[in-house]
């Protein structure tokens, strides 16, 4: 073999492969917010506690339900309208697709804005 001996490759290519790695400092600012990250998790951990409800349970599943169905009423009421405005547009324009469309979109506005008494009047 022409060249170098083989042990002077096989030590070449193990000092080539060695790097050596050096930690990174960490600036002021990271100190700070991991200081503020391990004492907001120690609050957790340590600061939880046991919280038992008080007064009657289905008081708050009541409420729930009403807040719920309240959200669910705002958005019945915007799709309605919404389908007004659809109707509306849809006479100006002489546009019978955007007329079924509007009719579609107030009649689902009106199951939506209703649909706390519609379930009420079904389950009886």
């Amino acid at each position: 073999m022409g060249g170098m001996p083989m042990n002077l490759l096989k030590n070449k290519k193990h000092t080539e492969t060695k790097k050596e790695t050096t930690p990174l400092k960490m600036k002021r600012g990271q100190k700070k917010l991991f200081a503020l990250y391990a004492v907001m998790v120690l609050t957790f951990c340590i600061g939880a506690t046991c919280v038992y409800a008080a007064g009657d349970p289905l008081a708050v599943v009541n409420n729930l339900s009403t807040f719920i169905f309240s959200l669910i009423r705002a958005i019945g009421l915007i799709l309605l309208g919404f389908g007004i405005v659809q109707v509306g547009l849809s006479l100006k324009s002489h546009d019978p697709s955007q007329r079924a469309n509007g009719f579609l979109t107030l009649a689902g506005g009106i199951i939506i804005t209703f649909a706390k008494e519609i379930l009420d009047l079904i389950m009886g």
